[in-house]
């Protein structure tokens, strides 16, 4: 019997790759994109002011950094109302520095059940993974570390809560869901009627739920929670739809997460800009 002896390829050193494709682009577009949110959001999310808009007309808009918000501190500019609070006024134990520098807000309160939702994300993890951690920056492209540790140790296994997470994002569809619908009713500022109106606003507010509501009925975990536990799905005809119609919008997962992840920057951004009296919401209906 013939033997050969064959020489296994020596482990890439960081970054060392045979490609000669822009292979550096899409991690790089990556980092920079969620980089930025990353930057804005912990921001806006510190700033504890200008997340509410009462506009001349009436109109109402509530940044979904802040939503829902549990208890208001009216002193501050640009803060919800007390009846859109749902707790009430801010409570005098709950403080507003916490070791004398860092800022408590609203936002601190409840972003970490839509972020941690979006951070755990199956998707994202491949995004970041490659982007942040180079694990690996691209395929056939060498990684910085010499060995692969998994999932089930730290930080990693951490990851495995996205399930969990999924149940308070979907209850952040039905409380975003909310505030775009209040977006329609104008208040008037002299005599408190009420009447159906559309500003920009409204349409914004309406596209960051409908994006959100995509992106989060795609999630590989609802596609489980439906049908992964079935040996026949077939069997029930409203599971199997379902199944479906998770699977259509699973199949546009990244599409979904990117677009919604800019959407939601922008919505704050957008009632940021009009409650510090920067732009002026137009008025459409």
């Amino acid at each position: 019997m013939t033997h050969a002896n064959v020489s296994l390829p020596q482990q890439r050193g960081f970054a060392e790759t045979s490609r000669r494709d822009a292979w550096w682009l899409q991690p790089a577009i990556t980092f920079v994109y969620f980089l930025a949110f990353v930057i804005y959001s912990t921001w806006a999310a510190f700033q504890g002011n200008h997340y509410w808009f009462s506009g001349a007309e009436g109109a109402q808009y509530l940044s979904p950094f802040y939503s829902p918000v549990l208890w208001a501190d009216v002193s501050v500019a640009g803060a919800a109302p007390l009846h859109h609070a749902w707790l009430g006024e801010w409570p005098d134990w709950l403080p507003k520095l916490l070791f004398g520098f860092i800022p408590i807000t609203p936002a601190l309160l409840i972003l970490w059940a839509p972020g941690g939702f979006r951070f755990t994300c199956y998707y994202y993890r491949g995004a970041y993974y490659k982007a942040f951690w180079a694990d690996p920056l691209s395929c056939a492209v060498g990684e910085p570390r010499k060995g692969y540790r998994g999932e089930r140790t730290l930080p990693l296994i951490l990851q495995n809560v996205h399930r969990y997470f999924l149940y308070l994002a979907l209850v952040f569809i039905v409380i975003l869901s909310y505030d775009a619908a209040i977006s329609y009713v104008f208040i008037d500022p002299v005599t408190s009627e009420k009447s159906f109106g559309i500003g920009v606003g409204s349409l914004v507010l309406s596209l960051n739920a409908a994006f959100l509501a995509l992106y989060t009925f795609g999630c590989h975990s609802l596609r489980h929670l439906i049908g992964g536990k079935k040996d026949c799905i077939s069997s029930s005809p409203l599971r199997s739809k379902s199944y479906e119609c998770v699977s259509c919008l699973n199949r546009g997962h990244m599409q979904w997460a990117w677009i919604s992840l800019f959407w939601v920057g922008f919505t704050d951004a957008y009632i940021r800009m009009c409650s510090a009296g920067w732009i002026a919401d137009w008025r459409i209906l």
